[in-house]
């Protein structure tokens, strides 16, 4: 009696499987599915029944540098992390052998056709876009396997060294023909601003005298031995008054 008992309570314990809170387990009867276990302890009977379990948290998958060649031609390297998780661990555990490793080959070529698909001024401009198409493309073709792609985020862009070179200096000559074009600007508007200046100073006797006391004024304070002498516009107006007219 005591030996059936202890075969039972041997039995008990090979039998006993705990599913965590964050998994599920797929059961298999004779080999077939017979559907899904709860956290909790589980019972499953050596031999006659099996179990699968699946962990249902989200995971990052870190898509190593790829090889790629945009669409105008530039070779780049590019890296990315994938975030999934599994919706349904029956399907994930029936449909496909390995859906991690599965998951980041599917990853790897769908990143290098859509980066094929985009210039170098698109990828760098507009990496959330492509990160969008990369996570939509994956997504759709990780639905049969139960699995939800949440996002895709492009991490590094690497570029050869000449294009580099090449991406500095167009980015030096835009800087060079912004300041051309402002410093232009300013010419063009302390030009109209001092020929309003002029218009007032001619209308208003007096006016150009005190500007050229108000310049004297400013020059009085350097200590250089320059000597400056300012000679009155009201006299060369009655020079000319004495000069006789042909």
């Amino acid at each position: 009696m005591e030996y059936a008992i202890g075969v039972v309570v041997f039995l008990l314990i090979i039998s006993l499987r705990q599913v965590n809170q964050y998994e599920k387990g797929v059961r298999f009867m004779f080999g077939k599915y017979n559907g899904i276990a709860q956290p909790g302890w589980r019972i499953v009977i050596p031999i006659i029944q099996s179990m699968a379990k699946v962990d249902m948290r989200t995971k990052a998958v870190d898509v190593p540098d790829q090889e790629a060649i945009t669409k105008d031609n530039i070779s780049t390297k590019i890296n990315a992390v994938l975030y999934y998780k599994v919706v349904d661990a029956d399907r994930a555990i029936l449909e496909v052998e390995n859906y991690y490793y599965a998951v980041s080959q599917l990853a790897q070529t769908s990143m290098r056709n859509i980066v094929g698909e985009a210039t170098l001024d698109e990828l760098l401009s507009e990496r959330q876009a492509i990160s969008e198409k990369i996570q939509l493309i994956v997504d759709k073709a990780t639905d049969p396997w139960g699995i939800k792609v949440s996002n895709v985020e492009l991490k590094d862009i690497s570029l050869p060294e000449e294009m580099k070179r090449v991406i500095a200096k167009q980015a030096e000559a835009e800087r060079e023909r912004r300041a051309v074009i402002t410093k232009a600007e300013g010419e063009y508007i302390a030009s109209a601003n001092l020929s309003k200046a002029a218009e007032v100073l001619g209308k208003t006797p007096g006016a150009l005298h005190l500007r050229t006391l108000y310049s004297l004024n400013d020059l009085s304070s350097d200590q250089s031995n320059t000597v400056i002498f300012a000679l009155p516009v009201e006299i060369m107006k009655a020079i000319e008054g004495f000069i006789p007219k042909k």
